[in-house]
């Protein structure tokens, strides 16, 4: 007697599966590459080695690369608080990770602008020893951080939450300190989920473009970020050009991505 399952068979769930993602994914991707075709490989390197856009490309993924990693520094943090201690206002803190989830981009930027702005709040104060935050990468990298650390966070806690004492109990009845119980035995359990929401926020920041434009400046060579600048291409009409420029930037994103899910990989078949 065949085993009853609460889905269809696979033939259909295939089928499906396959067609969902070819509407959404596989058939828009084809139709991008296609059209950054049209150029002829001479257009791609002209336009990929363009100096306006290896400018914006460079701040593009050295901001998301920074923001994510101080997401996760202070995801990780953030996480443990919310996770191992009791406190009054927890919920609240808790529910306020999920701010720039449902908080939409263009609102944030337009937030974050008017509190890091020379005649902001905070940029008020940061203007007097000479920071500029609004209108210059930090304010990018700010940006880019509010809008990553959610991801951070809600992949540590699940897992954080799942982590027994036992481990660190027996680590200090070995005679362990805190600092070490951290390093020697948390840290390594951690590390996937680690990598995972750096790997989250990073893919999210890379294409993050409301939150960004109000508080960049959008000023070519300096705060100018590649989802703008492939904007500024379709308002000139220059579709091709376009094209190339997004598949450049999937093409390296996909790459790096690949890069960071054989590191997770490889931390999973490493020895506890």
């Amino acid at each position: 007697m065949s085993k009853r399952r609460v889905i269809p068979g696979f033939g259909l769930s295939l089928g499906f599966t396959v067609i969902y993602l070819s509407l959404l994914i596989l058939i828009p991707l084809a139709a991008l590459f296609l059209k950054a075709a049209g150029v002829g490989w001479r257009g791609w390197l002209e336009l990929l080695t363009n100096e306006r856009v290896l400018a914006a490309a460079k701040l593009t993924f050295g901001a998301s690369a920074c923001a994510a990693a101080l997401s996760t520094v202070t995801g990780l943090l953030v996480t443990w608080v919310l996770v191992r201690y009791r406190f009054p206002g927890r919920r609240l803190m808790d529910a306020m990770i999920d701010l720039p989830f449902a908080l939409p981009t263009a609102v944030a930027g337009i937030t974050l602008t008017a509190i890091y702005a020379p005649n902001g709040w905070i940029g008020a104060y940061l203007d007097r020893i000479g920071i500029k935050a609004a209108y210059s990468p930090l304010g990018i990298f700010l940006a880019l951080t509010f809008i990553g650390f959610p991801f951070v966070v809600r992949t540590m806690q699940p897992v954080l939450e799942d982590f027994t004492r036992d481990t660190e109990e027996a680590a200090a009845t070995l005679g362990a300190g805190r600092w070490t119980t951290f390093r020697r035995v948390v840290l390594p359990a951690l590390m996937p989920a680690l990598i995972t929401g750096f790997t989250l926020a990073f893919a999210r920041a890379i294409g993050e473009y409301g939150s960004v434009i109000f508080i960049s400046g959008n000023l070519p060579y300096k705060t100018e970020i590649l989802p703008l600048l492939i904007v500024s291409k379709l308002e000139e009409f220059n579709v091709p050009a376009a094209a190339v420029i997004a598949s450049g930037m999937l093409i390296i994103s996909f790459a790096l991505l690949f890069c960071i899910n054989l590191l997770q990989r490889w931390l999973n078949w490493q020895p506890r």
